[in-house]
């Protein structure tokens, strides 16, 4: 079991390090976190939503902003979509889950708000739908996706593409990301 433990240590540390000497991806992330940064400071929310543990991710990253990262600080307007289980289950069985999160993007979403859409492969049907309707009502919309990116890619404004097709690694690079979104915004919008 050492050695399997040693794996999949060596599997996520390499991970990182690919993402680190990706300077196209590093980037991204750089432009992703100064536009998050422009849209609190013009009164926008930060809105995301995933699937399983994207879902988790989502909630996470906008816990950390809507309560605290590191600094006491005032709250930002974050939210994953999925947090109301009754409106969830409402859409799911009265529209289909694909509309889940889209239709919650026309209720809340407006101009200059942001999507951040998390999809290890990048084709979950409900996430596309709802980069469709972030797009449409003049949302920013980011893609945080794995391997190829998937059908999200062709759809969002930015992408921050995690290099593996290993769920968990993708996953894992994903809140480490998040992480790096919320230290720099605290940083920035509260110094």
């Amino acid at each position: 079991m050492q050695k399997q433990i040693s794996d999949i240590l060596n599997d996520s540390f390499n991970n990182l390090q690919k993402i680190i000497n990706d300077k196209g991806l590093t980037a991204e992330i750089e432009i992703v976190t100064t536009k998050i940064i422009q849209a609190f400071k013009d009164g926008n929310k930060l809105l995301l939503c995933g699937n399983g543990g994207s879902a988790s991710d989502a909630q996470h990253i906008a816990a950390e902003l809507s309560g605290r990262f590191i600094k006491e600080r005032k709250p930002l307007y974050a939210e994953a979509l999925h947090v109301n289980s009754s409106y969830m289950t409402a859409v799911s069985n009265d529209y289909g889950f694909e509309s889940t999160y889209s239709r919650m993007l026309e209720a809340i979403g407006k101009k200059g708000d942001v999507l951040i859409a998390l999809s290890t492969s990048g084709n979950s049907e409900n996430v596309i739908n709802a980069v469709k309707m972030a797009n449409s009502l003049g949302m920013l919309s980011v893609g945080m996706s794995g391997a190829m990116g998937g059908k999200i890619k062709d759809l969002c404004q930015h992408n921050i593409i995690i290099p593996s097709s290993n769920t968990a690694r993708v996953q894992e690079a994903h809140i480490l990301v998040g992480h790096i979104f919320c230290q720099i915004i605290e940083e920035q919008l509260f110094d």
